[in-house]
């Protein structure tokens, strides 16, 4: 009876060791990584809005491109940049979600390819929070990971896969300096 029981632990306890390097697998499989290169040109004279410190794609530079983010767990933590979203600032055309422009002083933010995920968040809100405080934000458009260094794309850059890019008024709720460009913080869906 004991020899039973025993081989019938060994036998739990091999199955529970593969199913857990099964899913360490498939964590690593499922985690983000980058789907290719694209090569940059130098903008047109008159192209590339620079208004909030924006890059400009540079001539023969390989600028890697996703079409994922990091996954979305409770607090996720991102690096919040400048956009603006009105006609003629440095964030193009209008917005993906809705075909308009936004005031700079609305809370609106636009978000990495992956957690833009095809417009699933459009429209919605998430929470940002930053030197000790929260700001709730709507999404408005994507920070395209996968393509850039072309007209519709201001001749930016692709945006990196962990970006949300926020409004004037997100970073003066959140305190920051705006000459920064960029902040660590974290964001959730609200």
């Amino acid at each position: 009876m004991k020899t039973s029981s025993l081989g019938t632990f060994l036998l739990v306890l091999l199955a529970f060791a593969s199913l857990t390097q099964s899913c360490l697998a498939a964590g690593r499989l499922q985690a983000c990584q980058p789907s290719g290169k694209i090569r940059g040109i130098k903008p047109p004279p008159g192209k590339c809005n620079q208004e909030n410190g924006s890059d400009c794609c540079k001539q023969g530079q390989l600028y890697t491109t996703y079409k994922c983010s990091p996954g979305v767990m409770g607090e996720t933590r991102a690096i919040l940049t400048l956009n603006s979203f009105e006609k003629g600032g440095d964030g193009g055309g209008p917005s993906e979600c809705d075909n308009h422009y936004h005031s700079d002083e609305k809370h609106v933010v636009a978000l990495s390819t992956g957690w833009y995920s095809g417009g699933d968040r459009c429209l919605n809100f998430i929470k940002i929070s930053a030197n000790g405080r929260t700001v709730t934000a709507m999404v408005v458009d994507e920070c395209d990971s996968t393509m850039g260094c072309d007209d519709e794309h201001d001749y930016q850059p692709p945006c990196r896969n962990n970006i949300v890019d926020a409004s004037k008024s997100v970073w003066e709720a959140l305190g920051l300096d705006q000459n920064e460009g960029q902040h660590q913080i974290t964001w959730t869906d609200a």
